[in-house]
């Protein structure tokens, strides 16, 4: 068998090559070697030229990658493609080939996931600090060259090591897991999540979250992650180094759960759903004069909300309907601001109370009205839902529209009232995303 060990620079975000080098090797010695820069025909980032000295006049006259296509398609013919970090380096070729309309598509073996498994229990597997705990000296540290380099004495040294032929063509059985995870997450990691429902959490090295999703079934959903050649999960899981979950027994729960997951941390691959949005709500208040106020203002300034609306927009149109349904005033229902009596482009059924022309007693006993019919729309609800295993339940808790949190309880838990369930609660922050969630499972009540 025939390896080409290949290392790579680019320009970074854009991921543009810069310089490429390739060891042809015939699994005992380098046989071949073919070595170039790259015009990437875009600039250079100068945080790109201090790590690797490449700038954008050393590329100038170099060639384009279309110019040496042929050479590195001959060069890589019916060989295996070895690299550290090798989706890196594979990706970044395919991605150039790509723009070729060309197909790029060769066997890859990991010298990173080679090394865990053959000389396992060193602190880091990055090239610099794994070869200088194997004394191996590199020769221009982030030059192709240099790094392709050392990358040939590391795969030599795990060709030697005992079970290396078993480990090397386990690895490039194409059903192997191996060639598909990240190159640093441990497999153990992997086979440790369970296919079960809940979210799951990507962590970089530094055990940040870069990404929370949920799933039915959270190991086959995050293998999906792995085969996905999207830009963003490529560099997603390029970054992943360990994976946590939680379960949660039902999808609606998950959905939950990972809602207030992503609003918490804000993982920087969690585009959608990241920020905390915004909501309102209707709420009521006596003025000096006795006359009862129906108005709306963002959730944190609203005292003691009768409803939760998603928008600004949303609260004037659901009191705008009050107003007319119960002949109420759009001054006193702030629908109009600063207007001494209310003159609405809309809504003509105002009895006069701003004119002095009604009782205020009397409009109060229709605002009353409206404010019963409010809250004959907000639901108390607790939702039951399958818990994370067989000797357990687990519930949603709704009160007056608004979502209070999930729970989970033992099944042997002598439960008669919602009061019961408090203890076992734990409380969430309502949302307008979840107010979809939750609206879409209240509507099938």
């Amino acid at each position: 068998m025939i390896y080409t060990i290949i290392d790579v620079e680019t320009t970074g975000a854009s991921n543009k090559l810069t310089e490429i080098s390739i060891f042809k090797h015939d699994g005992y010695q380098v046989i071949d070697e073919f070595t170039s820069l790259i015009n990437p025909e875009s600039l250079i980032p100068d945080y790109i030229t201090a790590l690797t000295g490449i700038d954008n006049g050393m590329v100038a006259n170099a060639p384009t990658f279309a110019e040496i296509a042929h050479k590195i398609l001959a060069f890589t013919d019916n060989c295996v493609f070895v690299a550290h970090n090798v989706n890196f380096d594979y990706n970044a070729i395919r991605n150039e080939f790509k723009y070729l309309n060309i197909d790029f598509n060769r066997k890859k073996l990991c010298t990173i996931r080679l090394s865990r498994k053959l000389i396992p229990n060193h602190k880091s597997y990055s090239l610099g600090k794994l070869c200088k705990a194997l004394n191996i000296t590199i020769v221009d540290r982030h030059r192709a060259r240099g790094d392709a380099e050392a990358t040939v004495i590391l795969f030599e040294l795990l060709r030697d090591q005992e079970s290396a032929e078993d480990v090397f063509n386990e690895f490039l059985k194409k059903s192997s897991k191996e060639a598909t995870l990240p190159s640093h997450l441990p497999t153990s990691v992997f086979n440790n999540l369970p296919n079960k429902t809940g979210i799951y959490y990507f962590k970089n090295k530094k055990g940040s979250i870069i990404y929370v999703g949920k799933a039915k079934d959270i190991r086959k959903r995050v293998l999906s992650h792995f085969y996905s050649k999207t830009k963003k999960s490529l560099s997603m899981c390029r970054e992943t180094a360990y994976i946590d979950f939680e379960l949660s027994g039902s999808e609606l729960i998950a959905l939950l759960m990972e809602d207030a997951a992503i609003k918490t941390h804000y993982p920087e691959y969690n585009q959608v759903a990241k920020r905390a949005t915004k909501m309102f709500g209707i709420f009521t208040y006596t003025d000096r004069k006795g006359i009862i106020h129906i108005a709306y203002n963002a959730l944190k300034a609203t005292p003691n909300p009768i409803l939760v609306l998603n928008s600004i927009t949303e609260c004037r149109r659901y009191i705008e309907q009050l107003c007319m349904r119960y002949n109420l005033c759009p001054k006193y229902c702030h629908l109009q601001e600063d207007v001494t009596t209310c003159n609405h482009y809309k809504i003509r059924t105002c009895k006069g109370v701003c004119r002095e022309d009604e009782d205020y007693k009397m409009y109060n006993l229709r605002v009353l009205e409206a404010i019963d019919s409010l809250k004959q729309n907000t639901k108390n609800a607790v939702l039951k839902q399958k818990g994370r295993h067989s000797h357990e339940d687990a519930f949603i808790m709704i009160e007056q529209g608004t979502y209070l949190g999930y729970g989970f309880i033992d099944k042997t838990e002598q439960i008669n009232t919602t009061e019961d369930l408090e203890p076992f609660l734990i409380r969430q922050k309502d949302n307008s995303d979840v107010q979809k969630i939750i609206k879409r499972v209240l509507m099938d009540l």
